[in-house]
């Protein structure tokens, strides 16, 4: 039987396998528009689900992503564990940091988040006064645990030298396996959870694109695709052909096993070492539901096995660099 809760880092806080992430909910130029009345049913019905765990951050709409989940979880924020980021140009001084979190948890409305993160690494502040920071917003009882989100080999590296965080939250599916070289193994071993965003390819592995001219602009710019496409920010061919011929396998082996291929691509993830959490966006009910799903999802090792197969080519061409968009990586 499949566990629905894993235990964060080293803390004491549990998080859902499934988590919902509240980025899409806010409506933009990747995602379109938005109906708030979806938005916040999409939220209830993750409560209804079993998800436990929320991912937001400051830079969603401005804050409105906080709102609307406030505005969800009136009454019921003792069953949750949020989680949210502060922007890397918000951590200049502590003095920034606690302008943040102060925001942040106005937004909410709520007294603690959870699970703090830093949304990107700054490295013209030194880590050790960045996790000073964190740590005097966990003592003043602000946070609970501190995290961060694409950091990279080095910079997981240099931060374990002065402190630790309890999750890292970088980009990760059967399509895009690239933590799995560096990154992931050095989580593994200190016990920092992996939280997975982009966990089905910004809707890739739901199998709602047959061919890649059907992939609207906002979600075509990732290296997947030719650097040609507009809104690319990379200068690589892409791997337009074998990305769909992958796809083509898995939605083969998902109805070989008589499950939904998005659900498939959830539970592959919490299969793999180190994972805590799948966060995963919503922007209606119907879609959220499919999603909590996975949690209870058991694939077998042949299936898990079989997967991987056919996703190791993608993992091979696109190599270390953890980075969708970027060939001049943002990691290091």
């Amino acid at each position: 039987m499949a566990d629905t809760q894993r235990r964060l880092g080293r803390t004491d806080i549990t998080v859902s396998t499934v988590a919902m992430g509240c980025w899409a909910i806010v409506g933009d130029a990747t995602w379109g528009p938005q109906d708030d009345h979806d938005a916040i049913a999409a939220i209830h019905a993750a409560l209804d689900s079993g998800v436990t765990f929320f991912d937001t951050a400051e830079g969603y709409g401005s804050g409105l992503s906080e709102r609307l989940l406030a505005r969800a979880l009136k009454g019921r924020r003792d069953e949750v564990v949020i989680g949210s980021k502060v922007s890397p140009n918000h951590v200049a001084t502590e003095a920034d940091l606690v302008r943040s979190c102060d925001a942040s948890l106005a937004n909410l409305e709520t007294d603690v988040i959870d699970v703090y993160h830093l949304h990107w690494p700054n490295r013209a502040v030194p880590i050790d006064e960045i996790l000073a920071g964190f740590e005097r917003l966990r003592q003043a009882g602000k946070i609970r645990a501190m995290a961060v989100s694409n950091f990279g080999r080095q910079d997981l590296t240099e931060l374990l030298a002065a402190g630790r965080c309890e999750a890292n939250q970088l980009p990760y599916n059967l399509l895009w396996r690239a933590i799995e070289h560096e990154v992931a193994p050095i989580c593994v071993e200190h016990e920092i959870g992996i939280t997975c965003y982009c966990p089905i390819a910004q809707g890739l592995l739901t199998g709602k694109f047959a061919s890649p001219d059907e992939v609207p602009p906002g979600r075509a710019r990732t290296r997947h695709f030719a650097c040609t496409r507009p809104q690319a920010r990379h200068t690589e061919p892409g791997a337009e052909a074998m990305t769909f011929a992958a796809i083509a396998a898995i939605r083969r082996l998902a109805d070989g096993a008589g499950l939904p291929m998005e659900q498939v691509a959830l539970a592959w993830l919490l299969t793999r070492p180190g994972v805590a959490s799948v966060l995963v966006g919503a922007r209606d009910a119907a879609q959220m539901r499919r999603n909590a799903a996975a949690m209870t999802a058991v694939l077998s090792p042949a299936l898990c096995a079989d997967l991987e197969a056919v996703t190791d080519g993608l993992k091979q061409h696109f190599g270390t660099n953890p980075d969708m968009w970027q060939s001049q990586s943002r990691y290091r």
